[in-house]
């Protein structure tokens, strides 16, 4: 995971919360609620990295918890790994 930037890395975060959350069978208001908040702004806008939104430690730390899931498996790049290799390669064939 070399050479990410923030950017790539708080996509990644996002898109990893969104996976786990919908393995779990939770929507984004079931999330919502469970870590406090009365609205989905919080969770859609950082899922989808929505205008620089991206969840942070805290977010990160209480989202695990209720997922049981390991708060490390929110880093791992998954399916989003692609997406990098194909932006990089890109910048290659420029």
């Amino acid at each position: 995971m070399q050479n990410l930037t923030s950017d790539d890395l708080y996509k990644i975060i996002g898109q990893n919360v969104a996976k786990f959350r919908k393995e779990k069978g939770l929507s984004q208001l079931d999330l919502s609620l469970a870590m406090g908040y009365k609205s989905v702004s919080v969770v859609s806008g950082t899922e989808i990295y929505y205008n620089g939104k991206h969840f942070n430690i805290e977010h990160l730390l209480k989202i695990s918890q209720i997922l049981n899931i390991e708060i490390s498996e929110f880093l791992k790049p998954w399916y989003f790994y692609l997406y990098f290799i194909i932006k990089h390669s890109l910048l290659y064939l420029k």
